[in-house]
């Protein structure tokens, strides 16, 4: 049976998400095209990504499980950031 995340750790993570949130909307805000924004939205989602399934799903418990899961995560957000550059 697993052990569930301490209040602090989720308190934590929480906080992270809110401060990723906030810095893509201050990015959406600073008035970039929609090209020089995919990137670092991407960026910004893969750590949310990361956070999530580390802390509110318990991967930390399952490295090698979390290392798949981030591995196809980066893979695909790799491609999305690859047709967001080449269609602009």
């Amino acid at each position: 049976m697993s052990t569930p995340a301490s209040p602090r750790r989720l308190i934590r993570a929480w906080a992270a998400l809110i401060a990723q949130s906030a810095l893509a909307t201050a990015l959406a805000l600073w008035g970039l095209s929609a090209k020089a924004l995919a990137v670092p939205i991407l960026l910004l989602a893969f750590l949310k990504a990361r956070v999530i399934l580390r802390d509110y799903l318990g991967l930390a418990q399952a490295p090698d499980i979390a290392r798949g899961f981030l591995l196809v995560l980066a893979l695909f957000c790799a491609a999305l950031a690859g047709l967001a550059l080449a269609a602009g």
